[in-house]
């Protein structure tokens, strides 16, 4: 390739908090690791999340302060999916995962340094790691978003379907809005099985 050519544009994978202690969790965060650049993993704060939501009424905490706490947890499950996963590279910033994508290796992304920076992300449980990856990709110029779920969506609906049953949260639509690429849910096995054709980076 090149010198003059542009580092392709990044893919941005989420994988959803529920697939945190599921059995297809390991071969699937070994077969993106395999992937390698340009992908960008997101973590959801899956069970660390929950213990944020659970200690909020017992402690009487604020929003915005469950808010920040619950970036921690995604930041947390990052260094849990890098350790089953050592193939992941992680990365705090737009610079790290360029470096990372350098090195052919997918990125996972520790989200503190830029989401607890950001003066356009609510503090509040309306915004999850889901619009925090649609809101990544948007940074990063992403050519696509995947959301990888233990629930299918619909055939043919879109994020304004999956927030109106629950399946993302409800600034989601308007943060996916904002991409240029096409946004998808998808399930595990079939994830594996793009990435196996090499389709999650076109």
């Amino acid at each position: 390739m090149p010198d003059h050519l542009p580092p392709p544009r990044p893919a941005v994978v989420k994988l959803g908090g529920s697939l945190v202690g599921a059995p297809a969790l390991t071969p699937l965060l070994a077969t993106l690791a395999g992937r390698g650049a340009p992908l960008v993993l997101v973590a959801g704060g899956g069970p660390l999340a929950d213990g944020v939501r659970a200690l909020q009424p017992r402690l009487g905490l604020s929003d915005a302060a469950c808010h920040r706490m619950a970036i921690l947890a995604m930041e947390q499950t990052a260094h849990a999916f890098a350790d089953l996963a050592p193939g992941l590279a992680l990365a705090a910033t737009p610079e790290e995962i360029a470096q990372v994508h350098a090195k052919g290796r997918a990125a996972l992304w520790l989200p503190a340094a830029m989401a607890l920076a950001a003066r356009d992300l609510p503090e509040s449980w309306e915004l999850t790691s889901d619009s925090l990856a649609a809101w990544l990709a948007h940074a990063l110029g992403a050519t696509r978003l995947t959301l990888v779920k233990s629930a299918p969506a619909p055939t043919g609906s879109g994020p304004a379907d999956w927030a109106a049953a629950g399946l993302v949260d409800p600034l989601f639509p308007a943060f996916a809005a904002r991409l240029a690429g096409p946004v998808e849910v998808a399930l595990p096995a079939a994830l594996t099985a793009a990435s196996a054709q090499k389709d999650i980076a076109a």
